[in-house]
């Protein structure tokens, strides 16, 4: 399935020129490479120092972060300094770099009605599958035939027959724990899942997904009957900006999900810490209960919320956070759900290995090289020593031990 909305990143503005400073901010998805003060020559402040100087002075950072603002789609004068002629064409070159923009961003327009109509034609497909894993129908045998391998074909020859009364003894309905054991084989939704969550996500029926009127898409997550929540359904919705930045692309802009409603007791995002409380005035103390949040993976149901203009608190890993929700739902909506399957088998696995150990073996392959110079190297020094050994010899005569060390000193 080819991806319906990408992970929609629009560059930072790298080293502004004097004649364009773009004025719109990029949007919190943006890998862009940040200049680090390694490279800056002069004389740098102590990093603690400044830390120091910044906690103690926010009204500090704000000024700053005003003034840089202000600074943003401001003319450096380059533009006004060209001569009449000269300014006419620039104008006439935004022109037609305007009527490429009304392109682009139809061209993206048509690339999602047609990811849609796609999608009404994968959609049967998933219904297929969730009666499949629910037990509500059996698999054909073209769709049996068309699944297994030559090794499966080998393998169900050598199963002993099951006899019917071993199926009356243990009768199993679809395949238990699918899509809690699809999930725990994606690698990003695993690290979010407790041992507590499992026992919720085992109820865990269906997952599937559906575009918006606007662009966007919804996360839908259906819950047999269960001692934790209420909740049938449980969705996330992510929401993207109306206006298309550059190059046509969809912004995400946020995520908002469903209330979950929670059992006496049940909440699986919280735990409860007992607490000793002393009265000042009796002396006497009490133990009293709180509920503190805690890691779950029912936590993706409350997503961050970006900081609006009026906020003027500085929140270092909002950007971080707001990245990574997204990032879950696009893994859910373009990896998890369109193959749900492999990823049960764990045969998804091997794709998302492949890249990682491609990757790794870049880097070893520039370690190799460096240690085969090293070695040639080391070659090299012992050639010529034993090149100086032997002339030394020759003419009869050796330094002394504590001479030569020396020499290497030098």
């Amino acid at each position: 399935m080819s991806e319906p909305i990408r992970n929609k990143k629009a560059e930072f503005p790298v080293a502004p020129t004097p004649q364009n400073t773009p004025a719109n901010n990029a949007p919190i998805s943006s890998h862009a490479q940040q200049p680090g003060i390694a490279s800056i020559k002069e004389e740098s402040l102590d990093h603690a120092t400044a830390a120091s100087l910044f906690a103690r002075n926010p009204g500090l950072v704000s000024m700053i972060q005003g003034k840089l603002g202000s600074l943003v789609g401001r003319s450096s004068g380059y533009i006004e300094s060209l001569p009449v002629s000269v300014r006419r064409r620039v104008a006439g070159l935004k022109g037609i770099q305007k009527e490429h923009a009304k392109l682009e961003a139809q061209f993206q327009e048509e690339v999602l009605e047609l990811e849609k109509k796609y999608f009404a034609k994968f959609t049967p497909l998933y219904q297929r599958r969730s009666t499949i894993v629910n037990g509500a129908a059996e698999p054909t045998d073209g769709e049996i035939e068309a699944g297994q391998g030559e090794e499966d074909d080998d393998d169900s020859k050598d199963e002993p027959e099951t006899t019917k009364d071993e199926e009356q003894e243990s009768p199993i309905t679809g395949i238990p724990e699918f899509w809690l054991s699809a999930m725990k084989n994606q690698i990003s939704l695993a690290e979010m899942i407790t041992e507590r969550d499992e026992d919720a996500l085992k109820h865990l029926i269906d997952i599937r997904m559906e575009y918006l009127d606007r662009p966007g898409f919804r996360l839908i997550f259906e819950f047999s009957a269960n001692a934790f929540f209420t909740n049938k359904l449980i969705s996330k919705t992510y929401y993207y900006k109306e206006e298309n930045g550059y190059g046509g692309d969809f912004i995400y802009d946020h995520a908002e999900g469903t209330k979950i409603d929670w059992k006496a007791d049940q909440d699986l995002t919280v735990r409860i810490e007992s607490k000793k409380q002393r009265n000042k005035n009796t002396k006497q103390t009490r133990v009293v209960k709180i509920t503190v949040p805690t890691e779950s993976f029912f936590n993706f149901f409350s997503p961050p919320q970006p900081p609006t203009e009026d906020d003027d608190t500085v929140a270092t890993d909002i950007e971080e956070r707001l990245e990574l929700d997204y990032q879950l739902g696009e893994d859910i909506k373009e990896k998890l759900i369109p193959r749900a399957i492999d990823w049960f088998t764990g045969e998804a696995l091997q794709f998302e290995e492949l890249g990682e150990d491609m990757d790794e073996d870049e880097f070893d392959d520039e370690d190799d090289e460096d240690e085969d110079e090293e070695d040639d190297d080391d070659e090299d020094r012992r050639s010529d020593r034993d090149v100086d050994d032997d002339s030394e010899e020759e003419d009869g005569a050796s330094k002394p031990k504590k001479e030569a060390a020396e020499c290497k000193q030098s």
